[in-house]
């Protein structure tokens, strides 16, 4: 006895199936493809940064990623971009011990004559490294700069108090810097914002100097640009095709993937917004720094 029904029914799911892992892979294929391009197009837009790069890394022996290739060639082309902006970096105690003898330049040609240094995070941490790194830097002339790491749920004044105790500022320091990275999970941005502005203000009262804020582009557009006006921003963006310091950013973390002497494993590099006469009147004092 025919059974046209079933028979059509399994010709219908079979064509279904076929139709479905077709469609996967014309997916499949146009994200290769993309994935193709893109790189191509990266390869091409920084063919003179990875020459460099390439040179670089031949006459040093070191062994890295294809991503870290196209990262390192990044950098270089910033870096060079910017000129005569200053460069600079910036540590913690993840770094672990550095060789401040060392850590002079990036990539062996430019110039790092600023670092920011974790001091404190929270109401209760300090950082392990910060004692060592904040001496040794300034003993091996560079331009230093303190940052607090903000908890958002954490009551904001302690938080302020911990970093003016453990942070001496001198004259040739960098203004204090406030970062705030992460949203609040215990009350509404109106209150975490109230407790930054504590913060600040508590922090400026005991150095004299108005703290500088740091934190991510999308965070800083979002939350803290219209509602902090008259305060200077550090902004981190590491995205691949960004290759230019915003008019409105007195700092920017271009990426967390350098490389510095005397220093193990990566690090955040940063430019800053004007030359090195202009940095040097913004320390505490004022010191002129040639250009």
């Amino acid at each position: 006895m025919r059974k046209p029904t079933r028979r059509s029914s399994s010709v219908s799911k079979r064509t279904t199936r076929k139709k479905k892992t077709t469609s996967k892979s014309f997916l499949g294929y146009g994200i290769g493809l993309f994935l193709i391009v893109s790189i191509a197009l990266a390869a091409y837009h920084y063919r003179t940064a990875l020459a460099y790069y390439f040179s670089f890394r031949s006459r040093h022996h070191i062994e890295t990623t294809e991503a870290s290739k196209v990262e390192d060639a990044r950098i270089f082309q910033i870096a060079k971009k910017h000129h005569p902006k200053v460069l600079g970096f910036d540590v913690s105690e993840y770094q672990g011990k550095i060789d401040w003898t060392q850590a002079k330049k990036l990539e062996d040609t430019f110039p790092l004559p600023f670092v920011f240094i974790r001091a404190t995070a929270g109401k209760d941490r300090v950082d392990k490294q910060f004692k060592t790194n904040w001496e040794k830097s300034k003993a091996n002339g560079l331009i230093r700069g303190a940052y607090h790491y903000y908890r958002p749920n954490e009551n904001s004044i302690k938080q302020a108090d911990l970093f003016i105790k453990t942070v001496r500022l001198e004259k040739g320091d960098l203004p204090p810097v406030l970062d705030i990275e992460n949203l609040p999970k215990k009350q509404s941005m109106d209150s975490l914002k109230v407790g930054l502005q504590r913060w600040l203000n508590r922090v400026e009262s005991h150095y004299g100097v108005k703290p500088i804020i740091y934190s991510g582009e999308r965070y800083y557009v979002d939350f803290l640009k219209n509602d902090f006006k008259g305060y200077t921003f550090w902004i981190a963006n590491y995205n691949f095709f960004v290759e230019t310091i915003k008019d409105d950013w007195l700092f920017w973390q271009f990426t967390d993937k350098g490389s510095v002497p005397g220093i193990k494993g990566p690090v955040d590099i940063n430019v800053y917004n004007g030359t090195p006469r202009m940095l040097g009147y913004m320390t505490i004092g004022g010191r002129i720094v040639s250009d």
